[in-house]
């Protein structure tokens, strides 16, 4: 079922304070063994106003993907998460992390889960919404660089969610 066979690719401790949410591990990723070692990992860093070191310590950000290994790709880019990670490992390991105070959501698979109340909301939309970080949990579209046209539709993005997610991010760790 993995093309690429099996190689989790996660970041864990019970410590975390904060738990990045996102689809599945990408080629380059699943090639490193390292979570968002790549291009929308330098994005996410940058949102979230946080160099290397913090990113990757597991005592501060829990890195946990709907699927913990790369899926292959598809006809328009990378296929979705296999189901079987999340429904085996998702409630098991969410239970398993008590000092989370922020997640951030990335990715449909991600939302829907984490979101269910947003299910087929428009992404657009829902990062918008003025109560989209409220409650601890902000949705975010993917930081990969096949959304810069998005990022550049939706310049408020940058000057509206982003200030609030690094006040928040700094208040966790």
């Amino acid at each position: 079922m993995l093309p690429h066979g099996p190689r989790p690719v996660l970041q864990f401790s019970e410590s975390a304070k904060i738990l990045i949410a996102g689809q599945a591990p990408g080629r380059k990723v699943h090639e490193s063994g390292v979570p968002f070692d790549d291009a929308s990992g330098d994005r996410l860093r940058d949102w979230m106003g946080v160099d290397r070191d913090t990113f990757y310590d597991a005592h501060k950000i829990a890195i946990l993907p709907m699927g913990f290994c790369y899926p292959g790709t598809g006809k328009s880019g990378d296929l979705p998460p296999r189901p079987e990670c999340a429904a085996r490992w998702r409630a098991e390991l969410m239970a398993a992390l008590p000092e989370v105070h922020l997640t951030l959501v990335i990715g449909t698979y991600a939302r829907d889960w984490h979101m269910p109340d947003l299910k087929g909301k428009v992404l657009t939309d829902a990062v918008r919404d003025p109560g989209n970080g409220d409650g601890g949990i902000f949705l975010l579209p993917h930081p990969s660089p096949r959304n810069n046209i998005w990022l550049s539709k939706n310049r408020w993005f940058e000057e509206e969610v982003l200030p609030r997610l690094k006040r928040e991010i700094a208040r966790a760790i």
